[in-house]
């Protein structure tokens, strides 16, 4: 058994709970990943995110944890990202079983330089609403990044760029053709190209974007599942995260 000391929460967290003693796994940083692409639009530098990613590097170097483990607290009750406006400021928590280990302020307003005003445009979507792109995208930094498009994924990319879109018929050499094409190339050799791959920047490759709705997220399901024998949809792929996307856009 390895000697090593592992880096724990309340090395890296002001955290003294159960929580500080526990280890940072790299599933734990890939949820957190995940949540912030999702309610934010992207994964802020030196973020809560970017700290577990180094930490949980560190404790696989060390021989601590393996790729797929995943801490207790960061399965249940899980890691949540919020944001609160307060007077004019959006103040946002991140928190992995129930306690908060970052809260900092995000910039509210679009319009001025840096990422803020990069990632909120005021044009056709709220500022706080998650977007197509932006769910798409979030499938990246999750575990399912790393699977081979298939044709269930390609025809449920393909239904959220119509709804992002708002166009019935595809888009020539948009995200959906490149899935389509991508899960036809994977069928018949051993280099197959993954979600990631073609998701990672999904924002830039969509001609128009749009806030995600219930019924963006129901088309998307209803779009996977359609195309899978099991009838379901895969852990963290499309269909889950614009469901997430959408549950995080009601106003």
């Amino acid at each position: 058994m390895s000697q090593e000391i592992p880096v724990k929460y309340g090395d890296v967290f002001p955290v003294s709970s159960e929580l500080g003693s526990k280890m940072i796994a790299p599933q734990d940083a890939a949820i957190m990943q995940s949540a912030e692409s999702v309610a934010l639009g992207h994964v802020p530098k030196g973020g809560p995110a970017s700290l577990m990613q180094s930490a949980a590097a560190q404790n696989e170097r060390r021989g601590v944890v393996d790729g797929d483990d995943i801490s207790d607290l960061a399965r249940d009750p899980g890691v949540t990202v919020s944001q609160a406006e307060v007077g004019g400021t959006r103040i946002v928590s991140e928190s992995i079983g129930g306690e908060v280990v970052a809260q900092y302020i995000y910039p509210s307003e679009a319009g001025g330089d840096g990422e803020g005003a990069e990632r909120y445009p005021t044009t056709g979507v709220q500022e706080e609403a998650v977007t197509v792109g932006e769910a798409l995208e979030a499938v990246a930094f999750k575990a399912a990044g790393d699977k081979p498009i298939e044709e269930s994924d390609a025809a449920a990319i393909q239904a959220a760029e119509a709804r992002a879109t708002g166009r019935s018929e595809a888009v020539p050499g948009g995200i959906g053709a490149e899935a389509q094409s991508a899960a036809s190339v994977n069928a018949r050799t051993d280099n197959k190209t993954t979600l990631g791959d073609v998701l990672s920047d999904a924002t830039s490759k969509l001609i128009e974007d749009k806030a995600v709705k219930k019924e963006d997220a129901e088309g998307v399901v209803g779009a996977e599942i359609r195309n899978k024998p099991d009838l379901a949809t895969h852990p963290g792929g499309i269909a889950a995260s614009m469901t997430t996307a959408a549950n995080l856009n009601i106003f």
